[in-house]
């Protein structure tokens, strides 16, 4: 396993790490998860990443019985606040009663004394950004969080919250979590430029475009037990389902071959290429998925096989 600085900051994180979204605390059993996330420590990966909303607190708790036993200091927990907990309305948003209630929270389900990461689950243009800053300060300075990040702030965004926190002498966010892929590129436009230029690094969700990218949906089948013939898990993916995005992935095929990668090896390594991404988040309903997915790390694709991949799935200006 490789490892690589957020952003500008001390920390470093595995170029893979492993994601809890629609499967810990959900689609996979306790047990399981316990294997999973041992053979990912066992394999180099430290960075855990998950959030309060994810099955309403289940997955942080899963999380935690996996985790138990292993050295706390080796582990880099991430973990993020937004979205409704409940129908009340303070149980939402970037206020500082939310994000302290929040970061307890999951300080309580995480069975940690501090969180490595947290991170602002979108922006929240009902509350003042100078208020949602301060409270990441206070948070920092009474070591319950270590770093803060945003995910899926747009560019100005993301400019505007270093700005406010250089305005208070604060702690700047420094990681961004954007969705990233081969089939989604849209932050290589905007929010990539801005992040390098301000010290924030991205961990990358869904850098498989949801199993997409792995080929296991060719001809636009959804085999049973697969996420895409789930209703309520596959809801995220379906824009990538449709018959000329699954016949241009088997366009890539050959070109991951000729590689010596899996179409799996070769999307990771294909967000892994762009400096600015510190992680790619893969996450896993058996231990045998993050076998494979390790083997990404350290992977330098070539100018020909990059040429390839950007002739089938160009970026979009």
């Amino acid at each position: 396993m490789r490892y690589r600085h957020l952003g500008k900051s001390g920390l470093r994180v595995s170029e893979v790490s492993l994601g809890s979204w629609l499967t810990l605390g959900k689609s996979v059993d306790v047990p399981t998860t316990r294997v999973i996330v041992r053979r990912a420590f066992d394999l180099g990966i430290d960075l855990f990443d998950t959030a309060d909303v994810y099955a309403r607190g289940a997955a942080e708790e899963a999380l935690r019985q996996a985790l138990d036993g292993l050295p706390r200091h080796q582990l880099v927990l991430a973990t993020k606040a937004f979205f409704p907990m409940s129908e009340r309305p303070n149980d939402r948003g970037l206020s500082r009663k939310h994000l302290v209630e929040s970061v307890e929270g999951s300080l309580r389900r995480l069975g940690t004394d501090y969180l490595d990461l947290h991170q602002c689950h979108r922006a929240d243009p009902a509350t003042p950004l100078d208020e949602t800053v301060r409270a990441y300060e206070d948070l920092i300075r009474q070591g319950k969080v270590l770093y803060w990040g945003t995910s899926e702030w747009k560019a100005e965004e993301i400019e505007r919250a270093c700005l406010v926190a250089d305005g208070h002498g604060a702690y700047r966010p420094v990681s961004n979590q954007p969705q990233y892929s081969i089939l989604a590129r849209r932050i290589e436009r905007d929010v990539i430029p801005v992040c390098q230029r301000e010290g924030l690094g991205q961990i990358v969700f869904s850098p498989l475009a949801q199993g997409v990218l792995t080929g296991k949906y060719a001809g636009a089948l959804r085999p049973e037990g697969t996420r895409a013939a789930d209703p309520e898990n596959g809801a995220f993916m379906q824009r990538f389902l449709d018959p000329d995005t699954l016949a241009r992935v088997e366009r890539l095929r050959p070109v991951a071959a000729d590689a010596g990668l899996s179409l799996a090896g070769l999307a990771l390594a294909f967000c892994l290429r762009e400096e600015n991404v510190a992680s790619v988040i893969v996450g896993a309903t058996r231990a045998e998925h993050v076998d494979e997915n390790v083997r990404a790390s350290g992977i330098t694709l070539s100018p020909e096989t990059v040429a390839a991949v950007n002739a089938v799935f160009p970026a979009r200006a």
